[in-house]
């Protein structure tokens, strides 16, 4: 069997931009024949302009040719997913609803990568709206895992996982509402991060949960992640949410990694005690432990009492959120309408369009929300559940008093095969065990691979730091990499051919 060949970090292929050692246009042409060649067995990306990438290529190359002063990600070819609002293309969402919707803007995101001269390369590929954990809501069809073509690799962001593991991109932008970027990149083998909500902008991104939903990165190395955050976090006064802070220098922090002898990390017991822990990721953590044990780190056991509360608060505030959201998609404004001759009648045409437009699982989880939020079932359901959000964030902040960052397990189990889970919604939802609570509490949070599992899948991580701080968690990250010698991996199957 093939071993699992090295991969291009984005940090160097940068670096061999500048230095002249390849051009943009080589690089992008390069990048197109891996998407011709491989994305029709793994559907990560739903849409690419190549024109447009090749033409931006050339421009790049000559700003190069012309040493003209150029962004930190000059040349990069980043996809992003597709609930992120581009000019070019269609922004669908994985759903009928939008098959059709060429936004007017880009993103706040978009803007920045663009300002920071990288490539927005194709729109991946999603769970509708982004609900779901498996990618398999998506319109598209679902996404595979390149680890293992036959398994799920994970959502909602899951063809930016995707993407990213099977070499087509080295970097690209994900959303996470409750764990939609670290569980994919855990199941396919890459550093994915959470910012703290607020750090990066939600201008353009279309909405599920507005109080959850934040960008984040998928990167193959910790060093990647620090740069792409680093262009795209920052204020943004189009959203009320964006926080003002400084952006710090993130690529130096994880330069200063050596600091890990002054931390304390907080293990949290509850998770790694869990019953339904797979015995390999709970090996695997408990490893990660005693590494950061002989690194010098002083690692202490935490309670987080309401921890075993946080999948039924985020299933009952998301889909309020999304049930609240959701409603603009009424076939009047804009988007799918349905065309049956009942729906000739406003409020039929309203009902149609809604039962036509939406899948299973979005239609599951309006109707959801939309019943915790009617009379009689407002205090009962969702009053209460934001009570125990604050309980929860009570927890977080109690705990970080304490220790500097917190340690567990990413999921509760490596990548399940498609199909597995997609008609039994609580074992889908279980998925989120372990993430939803930073997006409950809003802080940032990463998952990083630590390991493979007998079977060969990807095994990850899960670090989480007080709110806005992203630089000593990716610092802490990057000492357990450079540590264990962390190589970041292309799956056997998506090795380049041999010439």
């Amino acid at each position: 069997m093939n071993q699992p060949s090295k991969i291009l970090s984005l940090t160097a292929l940068g670096q061999q931009l500048r230095s002249g050692a390849i051009t943009c246009r080589e690089l992008i042409e390069s990048q197109l024949a891996k998407v011709q060649r491989s994305n029709s067995s793994i559907n990560a990306l739903v849409s690419i302009d190549p024109e447009s990438a090749l033409a931006k290529a050339d421009a790049i190359d000559r700003k190069l040719q012309d040493r003209q002063s150029l962004g930190a990600l000059a040349g990069i070819p980043i996809a992003v997913k597709d609930n992120l609002c581009t000019r070019l293309g269609v922004t669908s969402c994985g759903s009928r609803m939008l098959k059709d919707f060429r936004s007017p803007y880009d993103a706040h995101v978009i803007e920045k990568l663009h300002e920071h001269d990288a490539i927005v390369f194709g729109k991946t590929n999603l769970d509708e709206f982004a609900m779901g954990g498996s990618t398999e809501t998506s319109i598209f069809g679902p996404a595979h895992n390149p680890w293992d073509l036959e398994r799920t690799c994970g959502g909602s962001s899951g063809g930016s996982a995707a993407a990213v593991a099977a070499g087509l991109v080295p970097a690209s932008l994900g959303t996470d509402t409750g764990g939609s970027i670290r569980q994919p990149a855990a199941f396919c083998g890459l550093c994915g991060l959470k910012p703290t909500y607020g750090r990066v902008s939600r201008w353009g991104l279309v909405s599920y949960a507005s109080s959850l939903d934040v960008a984040g990165v998928f990167a193959h190395s910790i060093q990647d992640i620090a740069l792409v955050l680093q262009s795209i976090a920052g204020h943004d006064p189009r959203d009320s949410t964006c926080l003002p802070h400084e952006v710090p220098d993130y690529t130096s922090f994880v330069r200063n990694f050596e600091q890990i002898r002054s931390t304390r990390i907080g293990v949290i017991r509850q998770q790694i005690d869990s019953p339904g822990l797979d015995p390999s990721i709970r090996r695997s953590i408990l490893e990660a432990i005693e590494t950061y044990k002989n690194l010098g780190a002083q690692i202490v056991d935490i309670d987080m009492p309401h921890s075993k509360y946080c999948i039924a608060t985020y299933y009952i505030i998301a889909p309020c959120e999304a049930s609240s959201n959701l409603a603009r998609y009424d076939g009047v404004h804009y988007g799918f309408r349905s065309k049956r001759p009942e729906a000739s009648v406003l409020d039929r045409m309203i009902e149609q369009t809604r039962s036509e437009g939406f899948g299973p699982e979005v239609r599951r989880r309006i109707l959801l929300g939309t019943y915790a939020l009617s009379a009689g079932y407002y205090d009962a359901y969702y009053v209460q559940a934001l009570r125990v959000r604050r309980l929860i964030r009570q927890d977080y902040d109690e705990a970080f008093a304490k220790v500097d960052v917190l340690l567990g397990p990413t999921t509760p189990n490596t990548a399940f095969k498609i199909g597995e889970k997609i008609n039994d919604p609580i074992q889908l939802y279980l998925q989120d065990l372990f993430t939803v609570g930073a997006n409950l509490a809003g802080v940032p949070a990463i998952s990083i691979p630590i390991g493979h599992s007998p079977e060969g899948l990807p095994i990850g991580m899960q670090l989480q730091a007080p709110p806005l701080g992203e630089a000593k968690l990716l610092a802490i990250a990057e000492a357990y990499h450079q540590h264990v010698d962390y190589q970041p991996m292309v799956p056997p199957s998506f090795q380049a051919p041999v010439s």
